[in-house]
């Protein structure tokens, strides 16, 4: 298996293979090598030298390999979501058993006149690595999982933007961006071409502009109305919560989003107590594991009862809301001034 890392290496020195498996949970980063690769094959006309195969038509992979590309010295096949790569369920579907034995044959015995004249990319959401199919492609080509980019990784990739713009910031600065705009690759390049855009060349990002700028996710906003909570600056937290209101996120979903918050603050209280491990407690991902300070942080304002007396009133104002006995608006915002009041 190859990472990340080194196929765009390859792609850059414009190394390209006859045979790639890309899949994963980070789709920005595979859609630009798969995007590097078409641009590195060149001109594509579709029907002749390019080629879609999908779940629909993957019986006619073999003999899209077969048939020459005519006029033009190679074809690239792009075969996405074929579904050949899936793990099986208990009930095997035999025709495609099959089919995905004929097309592991078929590879092993044709690969050197396939790296003379093909280029097949198989783009996949999940990919089961005890497969024969799996196994095959990693022998014979290239194998890159693009799982979510853990937190230095994607400084680093955030830097080099940053860099060849000739702007600066600050570690501290960079990550207090991550916490705002989370770890969606295509949201945080998005965002953070805005900041650039704005310093301009040799300028430097600050936390001012951050602020400003950048479209902050609601989960990060939930961390500064719990700061503000914690702090028992009840100014503070309704204002953030009528921040959120105008800028028409639903009010349900702020609701469901604080009691997810609080739950998680509960959790980790708990396994503070008890000596258990936060990541698996919150059950975080890779990419979200620089959360678990802030995590901590906040726990500390509230004593373990308050956070279950918190939750028990999230979920008294669910059901009265939907049973039409308080308008939501004015539950949370009691809920925020019992607290602190």
């Amino acid at each position: 298996m190859l990472s990340i890392e080194n196929l765009e290496k390859e792609l850059k020195n414009k190394e390209l293979r006859s045979l790639y498996l890309l899949y994963g949970e980070e789709l920005f980063l595979l859609e630009s090598s798969l995007k590097k690769i078409k641009n590195l094959f060149g001109e594509c006309i579709k029907g002749i030298n390019y080629i879609t195969i999908d779940e629909t038509n993957c019986n006619q992979l073999i003999s899209d390999l077969e048939t020459p590309s005519f006029g033009y010295p190679k074809k690239l096949i792009i075969a996405r979501n074929t579904g050949l790569l899936k793990k099986e369920g208990k009930r095997k579907n035999a025709e495609l058993s099959k089919l995905k034995e004929k097309i592991v044959n078929y590879l092993n015995e044709n690969i050197e006149t396939l790296k003379q004249s093909v280029i097949l990319v198989f783009v996949e959401e999940e990919a089961d690595s005890k497969q024969k199919l799996y196994a095959t492609i990693d022998k014979l080509g290239v194998v890159c999982q693009f799982a979510y980019q853990k937190p230095l990784q994607i400084e680093k990739r955030l830097k080099a933007i940053c860099n060849a713009y000739k702007v600066q910031i600050d570690d501290s600065n960079l990550r207090y961006f991550i916490e705002c705009c989370g770890t969606n690759m295509q949201e945080l390049i998005n965002e953070i071409r805005k900041l650039i855009e704005y310093v301009g060349e040799n300028g430097k990002i600050q936390k001012d502009d951050i602020d400003k700028l950048v479209i902050k996710k609601l989960e990060s906003v939930i961390f500064d109305l719990t700061d503000a909570l914690g702090k028992k600056n009840i100014d503070k937290a309704l204002e953030v919560l009528k921040n959120l209101i105008y800028a028409k996120e639903p009010l349900q979903k702020i609701l469901i989003t604080l009691y997810n918050h609080f739950k998680k603050l509960y959790f980790v209280k708990l396994s503070i107590k008890y000596n258990q491990d936060i990541i698996g407690s919150l059950n975080l991902k890779p990419n979200q594991t620089f959360l678990v300070n802030k995590y901590k942080t906040q726990a500390n304002y509230f004593k373990e009862e308050e956070l279950k007396e918190i939750l028990q009133q999230l979920r008294d104002l669910d059901y009265e809301y939907k049973n039409g006995l308080i308008d939501l608006q004015i539950g949370l915002e009691s809920i925020l001034c019992k607290y602190c009041s």
